[in-house]
């Protein structure tokens, strides 16, 4: 039963991590995205407790502890993009189900018998055949250790989910209180970020202030000049750093990601990229119109639907099975964004992808027919 949870939660993360590759191309800001995400989760988590008239029990605070683990990991994850190679934290945060049924032995005396053993390795094998990049330079090392503190994280999540199962936590109350702590953390993270461009635009018009008491109207000019290049720069960096942000909350997204930067990277002239036609499509229904912080919230909030419903359904399938188990499973989500990238985005798998998406599925396989 527990193989069908985890299949379900990995196809909602999947089209979650669809939402979030689309969402990626546009100039956004991803911590009001992400904002959205959670709020909407505590949203349907708070109803569905309402509805479903479940108990709010001590138990269940420890969604609080799941919602700081996937906060961090995420803000690491990010990190760990930013000043470090892709393929490199994409490697390493593919790792948490490895990191999930070792601790999960350790705690809890969770053991594999030998046919789930031969199908975790395969599964894993097949996500990191998947997540390699032959890019991937042995002595190029930046940004690991945020890639290590987010599998850690990852993978905290993962054995928090499985533990308040274990704790007999309502599952609704658990989530509301992992939906709010996420929401509350990135809330805390947008209001940082208004205070810092408040702080440089303030900063600007006092320099600007400064030139123009001196008397000279082409300083003045220079300084406006200056002051609007400044404004420009720094909107560029917040829509690449939305661009370069990956699937928050999950699995990171990087073999996807890269390729579909591989495509537009191909030029048919010097200094103009090729844009594919899916890209052209996302970009055009997508980016008509300014990306408010209400609209970026708004998406967020539509995004944060298919992330509540795919932990409800991890956290019921930790309740069924083992934790690493569930947690391999659910890394596979992976898979419905290469295929979003084939069949939409148009670009080809490579061999090693191939290779990975093969392994993965007989890994499932194996495990669904010896009763894994």
């Amino acid at each position: 039963m527990w193989i069908g949870f985890a299949v379900l939660a990995a196809v909602c993360f999947g089209l979650r991590g669809i939402l979030y590759h689309a969402a990626s191309k546009l100039p956004l800001s991803r911590t009001v995205l992400l904002c959205g995400t959670f709020t909407m989760g505590a949203i349907v988590s708070l109803a569905a407790a309402v509805l479903s008239g479940q108990t709010w029990t001590l138990s269940a605070l420890v969604g609080i502890q799941m919602g700081l683990f996937s906060f961090i990991a995420n803000a690491s994850m990010f990190k760990g993009f930013e000043v470090g190679k892709a393929s490199l934290v994409a490697i390493i945060t593919a790792l948490p189900p490895v990191l999930v049924v070792v601790l999960a032995y350790l705690f809890w005396n969770e053991s594999l018998n030998g046919y789930q053993l031969a199908a975790f390795v395969v599964i894993v094998a097949g996500i990191l055949l998947i997540r390699y990049s032959n890019d991937l330079a042995a002595g190029n090392w930046q940004g690991a250790q945020w890639a290590l503190l987010a599998l850690l994280m990852f993978a905290g999540n993962d054995l928090s989910g499985s533990w308040s199962t274990k704790l007999g936590a309502p599952l609704f109350p658990t989530l509301f209180y992992m939906f709010a702590a996420g929401a509350v953390c990135f809330a805390l993270w947008w209001a940082k970020d208004i205070r810092n461009e408040a702080a440089s635009a303030s900063q600007a018009q006092a320099r600007i202030a400064a030139r123009e008491t001196d008397g000279s109207g082409a300083e003045s000019f220079d300084a406006r000049g200056e002051a609007g290049e400044a404004s420009g720069l720094r909107s560029g960096e917040q829509a690449g750093a939305a661009s370069r942000e990956y699937d928050a909350c999950a699995v990171p997204l990087a073999a996807a990601s890269d390729a579909v930067r591989e495509a537009e990277s191909n030029t048919d002239a010097p200094g103009k990229a090729r844009e594919t036609d899916a890209s052209v499509e996302v970009r055009e229904s997508l980016g008509g119109r300014p990306w408010t912080a209400r609209r970026t919230f708004g998406a967020g909030m539509l995004v944060g639907l298919t992330n509540a419903a795919g932990m409800m359904l991890i956290v019921t399938a930790f309740g069924y099975g083992k934790a690493g188990l569930v947690s391999a499973v659910t890394a596979l989500n992976v898979l419905i964004v290469l295929l979003y990238t084939r069949f939409v985005v148009k670009e080809r798998f490579t061999r090693l992808e191939i290779a990975g998406m093969a392994g993965a599925f007989c890994g499932i396989v194996l495990l669904r027919l010896l009763g894994g």
